[in-house]
C-alpha cells in the first residue's frame, strides 16, 4: 500500500496542488475538523459509495491515526482505484483544519 506523510500532504496542498482527500472518520469526528477541502465518507459506507470516485484520480484517505484509512486503502486498492494512505491521520496532521 502506497503512503504519504502529513507533512508531505500539507506542503503539496501548499503548494496549491489539487488533491482529492477522502476522510474516512464518522462525521461526528470530522466535525471536530477536518483537512480542508476533504471529502467525509465513513468507512462503513466506502463499499457503497465507491461508485462516486473515479478509478483515473488518485485519492489520499485520512482518518484519525492511520488505522481505518489503510483498511480503506486496501479495499479501494483490489478493486481498481488509486489510492494513497496518508500515515498518523489527524492525530499527526498540523496543518489547518476546517
Amino acid at each position: 500500500m502506497k503512503t504519504i506523510t502529513p507533512k508531505e500532504v500539507e506542503e503539496r496542498l501548499r503548494a496549491g496542488e489539487s488533491l482529492h482527500i477522502i476522510d474516512v472518520r464518522e462525521p461526528e469526528e470530522v466535525a471536530a475538523g477536518k483537512i480542508p477541502g476533504a471529502v467525509n465518507i465513513p468507512l462503513g459506507l466506502i463499499e457503497f459509495r465507491m461508485h462516486e470516485l473515479d478509478k483515473n484520480e488518485e485519492y489520499i484517505l485520512v482518518c484519525r491515526s492511520g488505522g481505518r484509512s489503510g483498511r480503506a486503502a486496501e479495499f479501494l486498492d483490489s478493486r481498481g482505484y488509486r489510492v494513497v494512505n496518508m500515515t498518523g491521520g489527524m492525530l499527526a496532521w498540523e496543518g489547518p483544519v476546517e
